[in-house]
């Protein structure tokens, strides 16, 4: 062979690695998968950056990146809250507004809401270790959690492309119920 034969080799492999190298990950197909899943449900995730109250990268209030699935119930009122998960329970959190927003008689932070203090999060296996808090407010309930993990083979090794939508059901399931305990009327 001679050098016209290498180089034509050696652009195709050129070519061939830079097609394998866009193709997405085995953990990134499965991700791709839980959210699709999770839209179709109507579980609206999104990635979005970690809220200041909330425990994200590194165990660090704030830090990093964190999926947040939103069940929207239209014809319900819920009040603001905010509850972290500590040690499998639902925990109260203080909702800190901006003084600007409030006035002279009230503080710069609103009371905690108890309505679902220490309720447990009841949630597969496979979800529950991942779960970072939850949120009301408006006519939505939004859960908190790192749902990379949840497909990453070392840190769930139960993971089963079968079980994405029973677990995802089960969570609109708890979301809704949450949500039916928090709506004073």
């Amino acid at each position: 062979m001679g050098l016209g034969g290498w180089i034509a080799v050696a652009i195709v492999l050129f070519v061939l690695g830079s097609i394998m190298a866009l193709k997405p990950s085995g953990v990134e197909q499965r991700l791709d998968k839980l959210r699709m899943t999770a839209r179709r449900l109507q579980l609206n995730p999104k990635l979005i950056a970690c809220p200041s109250w909330i425990r994200g990268k590194d165990n660090e209030y704030g830090s990093g990146m964190i999926a947040q699935y939103a069940l929207i119930l239209p014809n319900i009122k819920l009040p603001e809250t905010r509850y972290q998960v500590i040690d499998g329970q639902l925990r109260p959190v203080l909702a800190e507004k901006p003084i600007d927003n409030l006035s002279d008689s009230q503080s710069d932070s609103i009371m905690p809401n108890y309505h679902l203090d220490k309720e447990p999060l009841a949630l597969p296996e496979r979800i529950a270790p991942f779960v970072k808090a939850v949120y009301s407010k408006a006519n939505s309930m939004v859960i908190f959690w790192d749902d990379s993990a949840y497909v990453k083979p070392n840190s769930n090794p139960q993971y089963c492309p079968e079980q994405i939508e029973p677990d995802l059901m089960c969570l609109k399931e708890r979301l809704s119920d949450w949500a039916m305990r928090l709506n004073p009327n």
